[in-house]
Order: structure tokens, then sequence, then C-alpha cells
């Protein structure tokens, strides 16, 4: 759609109450026993699971797809009566997708990159738009693109929405993340607004962080972002998908977002489609959860390695 800055311009948000709120939340949403595992479960089909350092090898990446097809041992899984899960997509940086998509071919998993010159996006523009091109030829089915904050920071909402729309353009049939580094942007007010231009600019989804900034993923962020894909619903009737990263890694953190999402978007939210954990670790801890619901005992962490 076309930006609409009365829009933009007028959207505010009240720190205090989304504060109070999220405070609030894990106090008040927690599930035991079987509910429990139930619940991480779903968590686990909602995972990209990420492998983004700088010492990445093919070798890295396939053991990584590997887990991504099997991501909980087979013997809790026949326990829990579940069969056919895995996680929702794996993430990499361009040079491993080809390794990837070789890794993950037949299992319906796709390949997400993340481009634009992660994790800053500060490389020159048009790299940044050719690299997103070459990710989704080498296979790439969805692309985790990283906003200029400075467009953010000095509210030139018009340039934002312009480079918005350019890579939009640039993913063709791919899916594209919008990650708005929220640990960057200064103020609530600024999140709320980048997530919707970033919307009317066509993102398939918004995502809050690279995982490279010093404040990641947090639950007033969320709710905030959580909120405008929201309104944004209510008001065109498009479905936008959202995606924390960076700094879950605990199982009962995964349940407090999926508390949050459930009453502020309902159950469509909790699928694949329109919601992911960007996470490493995560299922680690989560596979630990399982262990101990099925066993009764907890079970070491190398037990669990991801790749």
């Amino acid at each position: 759609m076309a930006l609409d800055l009365d829009w933009v311009l007028g959207t505010r948000t009240n720190a205090p109450a989304i504060q109070r709120r999220c405070a609030s939340l894990p106090a008040r949403r927690s599930v035991k026993k079987d509910y429990q595992a139930a619940w991480l479960l779903k968590a686990v089909s909602l995972i990209d699971l990420t492998t983004l350092a700088g010492d990445d090898t093919a070798d890295r990446v396939r053991r990584l797809c590997a887990k991504a097809r099997q991501p909980i041992a087979a013997d809790v899984l026949d326990t829990l009566g579940m069969t056919g899960l895995t996680t929702a997509a794996v993430c990499v940086y361009h040079d491993m997708i080809a390794p990837a998509v070789a890794a993950l071919d037949g299992s319906g998993i796709p390949v997400a990159a993340v481009s634009t010159g992660f994790p800053a996006g500060l490389s020159p523009w048009h790299l940044r738009l050719q690299e997103i091109r070459e990710s989704v030829a080498a296979g790439a089915a969805e692309i985790d693109i990283v906003i200029s904050r400075r467009h953010v920071l000095s509210g030139n909402w018009q340039a934002l929405y312009d480079e918005m729309r350019a890579m939009r353009e640039a993913c063709g049939d791919a899916h594209i993340k919008a990650i708005l580094a929220t640990g960057e942007l200064g103020t609530l007010d600024n999140v709320a607004r980048a997530s919707l231009i970033c919307m009317m600019a066509g993102a398939d989804f918004i995502k809050t962080s690279t995982g490279k900034e010093s404040v990641n993923a947090t639950l007033p962020v969320s709710l905030v972002m959580i909120r405008q894909i929201r309104d944004y619903f209510d008001r065109t009737g498009i479905h936008v998908g959202y995606k924390p990263a960076g700094g879950i890694s605990k199982a009962k953190d995964a349940l407090t977002y999926l508390s949050l999402l459930r009453e502020e978007l309902g159950t469509r939210w909790l699928q694949p489609d329109l919601f992911r954990f960007g996470a490493s670790s995560l299922l680690g801890d989560i596979e630990r959860q399982l262990d101990h619901h099925v066993t009764g005992a907890y079970s070491a962490a190398h037990r669990h390695a991801l790749a």
C-alpha cells in the first residue's frame, strides 16, 4: 500500500502501560505438565534454526540442517505421540545457502538468508539489492533484510518506505522479513512507526533484531510490534508475521512470548507462516525440558548439541 504518513505520525505508545503489561505476563500465564510439553512442541515448529557466525562451515550447516529435520530425539517424540516435527526454517549467511538447500532437499524446510549488509546494513545500496537477488537465485525462500536505522532516527519515513519497497521488489517470490534492530531505534514510538512503514511497504514479517545488537528481543518491544500488526490487519485485512530474535534462549521465555502472541493476535498467528523465533540455543533448552517431562530427570546440555 502507499505510505500513509498521517497514520504513521499519529501512532503513539504508552511506555508505562506497556511495561506494566509485560511485567505481569510471566506470572499470569504459566502452563505445566502435558500442557507445557504441547506448547514447547509448538515452539519447536516455529523456530528459524540459525547459525550466523564468522567461522560457519558447510559441515556445520549440514549438521544444523540435520537437527532441523529431527529437532527432538525420536524416543521422546514417540513417547509424546508426536510425528513429523521439524523446525520452521534454517537461517544462514549467503555463502551457506547452497549446502543448506542440499541438506534440506525433500524436507519441506525452507532456507532463510540474512541479507543487505547484515547486520549493520551499511554496504552500498546497489550491493544490498544485488545480495537479495543472488540469495534468492541460490535457493533462499526467505530473506531477512536489515533496514537503515538512520532513516528512523532522523524521521525520514519516506526514505525508509522507499528502501523497503525496493527490497521487497528485489525479493520477487521469496518472503521478506524486515529486521528493525529495535535496540538501536531509541524509542518505542520509533519502533511502532518503523513497524508500520515496513508493513505498508510490503514486508511479510517484521523482526526485532539481528541478534548482534546490545539489546535484542524484549517483551515491551514485542508488544509494540504485535499491536502494530494487529492494527494493520484490522485496517487492511493483510496478515503480517512477527519474529522476535536474539536473546531468547530458555524454554520458559518461549512460552511467555507464545502467551503474549496468543492474547494479542489469537491462534491464527501461532503458525509458521506468521510467527517465528530467531534462535539457536533455544532448541537445546526446549529439548532438555521435554526430556525431563518424559523421563523425570534433566539431561546434560551436551547431549543436545545443535551442530
